[in-house]
């Protein structure tokens, strides 16, 4: 619960790698949130002031620690969660328990699953409830694929229908100009030969990183799933090229497509479709969106029908930075209604509506 009513909500932003950048030029210029501390991992971003890690010109007088024992002692409502991730689940979740018994909540982009705690394993959902009920505090987790485009989006479509019969979301996305070879590039095996054992193709990987959106909509339409099954295919670059996802030589991975698909009744009724070039001509016969866009498309098959296609651009026209920066502001425009909820592991079926701010 909020600790600070009719005065901004004061944030420690938690991490300031791509998304933690953007997430602290959110805080700082949000009305109703005041930045009082940041945590960094690296030291080169130590004891430097919150602006010089986002590209401000104005300094706020917040410096970067790694001491998370001082952090925790600030008078603060909500943490900003965006550092260790999927790979390191136990970690975050140790940073979770210490954040919530120090009286805070958290707004998080770190652990899919938990965009959907049903979903997510108990080992995690268990001590984070008691952590929130010990506390009087909140658990929040969103982004923006898993997130806001395969949940409130298609759900807030679906308001319209008289009956809904499936729901299909599909990512249709140029990762080329998304520069993190050393852990998306590794995840999805860009560059690696076909048959490379990549984290995403894992049996169940899939699952784990989009079962929680598939079953979250799921439940909100009344949809009881038998099982959530996977597919994927790879495409070969056709020669070698060079893009910011890494160097990409001729016959390895340019290109991923799979898909998630919650099956009711022998019928797939919730999916989460995903494809993936590192440039235009990768796999031309894949799903594109009209004008060989990058976005989203979301279907709502039922009566009405409804097909919506999204196109977003980041300040510099990129669509992967738009895509960054609409994952940290997702969260950071839920911290208002994360610290006003009634304590508990919550997912966006227990928020209200809530939106971006005008800046004054």
């Amino acid at each position: 619960m909020t600790a600070h009513a009719n005065k901004p909500l004061r944030v420690i932003q938690w991490g300031t790698g791509n998304t933690g950048y953007r997430a602290l030029r959110g805080i700082v210029s949000h009305p109703d949130l005041e930045l009082v501390g940041v945590h960094a991992h690296s030291e080169d971003k130590v004891g430097k002031d919150a602006a010089e890690l986002c590209g401000l010109d104005k300094m706020t007088g917040i410096i970067a620690t790694n001491d998370a024992g001082a952090l925790l002692s600030i008078d603060a409502d909500c943490v900003c969660y965006m550092a260790i991730g999927e790979t390191r689940v136990y970690e975050a979740l140790d940073d979770w328990l210490r954040i919530l018994s120090s009286g805070k909540n958290i707004a998080n982009t770190a652990v899919v699953s938990m965009v959907y705690p049903p979903f997510a394993s108990k080992k995690l959902t268990g001590p984070l409830s008691e952590a929130c009920a010990a506390n009087h505090v909140s658990f929040f987790t969103s982004g923006f694929d898993p997130g806001f485009t395969g949940d409130l989006i298609p759900l807030i479509l679906t308001a319209g229908c008289e009956r809904v019969d499936s729901v299909r979301v599909a990512e249709i996305m140029d990762y080329s100009t998304y520069a993190d070879p050393s852990f998306t590039g590794e995840f999805f095996g860009f560059g690696h030969p076909l048959d490379f054992k990549a984290p995403m193709f894992y049996p169940g990987a899939m699952k784990a990183g989009w079962g929680s959106v598939i079953e979250l909509v799921a439940d909100a339409l009344g949809f009881e799933l038998d099982e959530i099954r996977e597919d994927s295919e790879r495409a070969p670059a056709p020669e070698s090229f060079n893009t910011d996802m890494g160097v990409i030589k001729k016959g390895m991975c340019a290109g991923v497509r799979f898909e998630v698909r919650g099956i009711s009744d022998g019928r797939p009724v919730v999916i989460s479709s995903h494809t993936q070039r590192l440039r235009g001509d990768i796999a031309p016969h894949w799903e594109r969106l009209s004008g060989d866009k990058s976005g989203y498309r979301i279907e709502i098959k039922g009566s009405p029908e409804f097909n919506c296609e999204i196109d977003l651009k980041g300040d510099d026209g990129d669509h992967n930075t738009g895509i960054v920066t609409g994952t940290a502001m997702r969260v950071v425009n839920a911290i208002p209604a994360v610290c006003a909820a009634e304590p508990g592991v919550l997912s966006i079926l227990d928020l209200p509506l809530y939106t971006a701010r005008a800046r004054p």
